[in-house]
């Protein structure tokens, strides 16, 4: 066999190789990303807490209590937020007794998801539950599971599971989710608040007027007792 042959046959042989080895790093780097794609899915749900029925007067998607209730309460909140948990634990259930199942007070929560790509998906969540009817019952499991240092509290998996454990119909709600159908929804709200001074959560807007915090009942029984006197 002469020289330029061998040659020749030693370079095919280099050529080949080459070829086998960026096929194998192609193939590689492709299995990583179906895996990074499909682990997510794999991953164990975890326990979920389910929270006691809160009976709420009037419900009406994301509002409570009567439409021509002489004071507005418009809450804006995010659902990774500790303080909205801690309000809604805490005083919402006498500003409820005392005020909105008394007829004196209308109040509506507004999504204003501002902690990461999670506040959004957990507020889109929300919305598709609130298509079914459900939407505080939803939005009790999602503060009831709130976990600041478990970034997957709110994975995709657990939200979707949050509708099942709340008896909704988990077909419709997965494809609203997966479309993210209420992405413009939530995008409004956030604007919405930003328009009208909110900085941070919870915030309120009581009759239009900006009250910051997760306040006592106390705030907002001075709050809310101005505006009714101001009433007609």
């Amino acid at each position: 066999m002469g020289k330029r042959t061998e040659l020749r046959e030693k370079r095919s042989k280099q050529r080949q190789q080459r070829i086998l080895v960026t096929m194998g790093i192609v193939v590689g780097a492709a299995l990583i990303v179906v895996a990074l794609m499909i682990l997510p899915t794999l991953r164990p749900i975890g326990t979920i807490v389910i929270p006691e029925t809160v009976v709420r007067p009037n419900p009406s998607g994301t509002s409570m209590g009567d439409p021509n209730a002489p004071v507005k309460i418009e809450e804006y909140a995010d659902y990774q937020c500790f303080y909205c948990a801690k309000f809604t634990a805490e005083t919402e259930p006498s500003l409820i007794r005392e005020y909105v199942a008394t007829g004196k007070v209308l109040f509506t929560y507004r999504n204003f998801a501002f902690m990461g790509p999670t506040s959004i998906y957990a507020a889109e969540a929300s919305m598709c539950a609130a298509d079914q009817g459900k939407y505080w019952e939803y939005r009790e499991i999602l503060y009831a599971n709130q976990n600041e240092s478990d970034s997957s509290a709110y994975s995709d998996a657990r939200l979707k599971a949050f509708a099942e454990a709340i008896g909704l119909d988990t077909d419709a709600f997965n494809t609203c989710f997966d479309d993210r159908s209420h992405r413009e929804t939530v995008q409004a709200d956030y604007s919405a608040g930003v328009e009208a001074g909110v900085e941070s959560t919870p915030s309120f807007l009581i009759n239009g007027q900006l009250l910051v915090g997760a306040q006592p009942i106390e705030v907002f029984r001075t709050a809310i007792d101005g505006e009714l006197a101001r009433a007609p």
